[in-house]
């Protein structure tokens, strides 16, 4: 997230030479930085999610309602953003309703924002993610020992029984989060939206709540390794009911979600 320089005056001694900085990547990280978290930040990342997922997968032996294995998730998501030296600021807080299942859409901007929704949403929940992930060693293991939910897109009949069974667990009484973007955007942009939130929301009756994620593209971009410590934002928006509504509202709906969540992250990305 960018910041406003203060407008400050500085007497220059002219007899010094100027010092050179060392040029940014072009990402805009410079070396210093860059060599920190390949040498010391990632493999602390690595470290930390291996550690938890073992813990997780043993907890899961006897841990059927996953509520243990959440825990652990939101441990290991604060651990990350330790290690990442970014601050994570909720803002409307009072707008997330503990008890009430929900199904929570949020822009998709790095890898990192999954770790930043564990760590700070307040209740236990479920994600939606692509299938393929549940093949990954520790973090595959805990997507499926605890209950989380694949999402096939290899067919129309795959897609539709992966919204199944994303409405089932919110009948089930679990708020879901997912990311309707289907993928991280590639330049900090919100991407179009797939319906598949909005269509499990009104199949469910309840409401869609936009979440809006700033700072997380620029701690860590797609295609990068490397971080850029920030303060992190999650900005809550007011939840949208689904009352009424069929499933021929669900575009309608994604539209409005995407025009919220949009809105909200030029608001606050300046």
């Amino acid at each position: 997230m960018n910041t406003s320089p203060m407008n400050t005056e500085q007497n220059v001694d002219q007899s010094e030479p100027a010092q050179i900085q060392p040029a940014p990547d072009q990402h805009g990280r410079k070396p210093a930085i860059r060599w920190l978290t390949y040498l010391l930040l990632i493999p602390l990342i690595a470290f930390a999610t291996t550690a938890f997922g073992c813990v997780s997968l043993v907890c899961g032996i006897w841990d059927k309602s996953g509520r243990q294995q959440h825990a652990i998730a939101q441990a290991w998501a604060k651990v990350l953003l330790l290690i990442s030296l970014s601050p994570v600021e909720l803002v409307g807080r009072e707008k997330l309703h503990l008890h009430e299942v929900a199904v929570y859409a949020s822009n998709h901007l790095s890898y990192y924002d999954t770790p930043v929704l564990f760590a700070k949403l307040p209740f236990q929940f479920r994600i939606l993610a692509k299938q393929g992930l549940w093949k990954v060693p520790f973090i595959g293991w805990y997507l499926h020992r605890s209950g989380q939910v694949p999402v096939d897109q290899s067919s129309g009949r795959a897609a539709v029984a992966s919204l199944s069974r994303g409405v089932s667990a919110l009948k089930s009484g679990v708020p879901l989060v997912i990311f309707p973007e289907g993928g991280r955007a590639a330049d900090g942009q919100t991407k179009t939206f797939l319906s598949g939130c909005a269509f499990m929301a009104i199949k469910s009756g309840v409401p869609l709540v936009p979440l809006t994620l700033v700072g997380t593209y620029e701690l860590l971009p797609i295609h990068t390794y490397h971080l850029t410590p920030r303060p992190l934002k999650i900005i809550v928006g007011d939840p949208i009911p689904t009352e009424g509504l069929t499933t021929r509202d669900a575009d309608a709906l994604t539209q409005r979600l995407h025009d919220v969540i949009t809105k909200t992250y030029l608001a606050y990305h300046s």
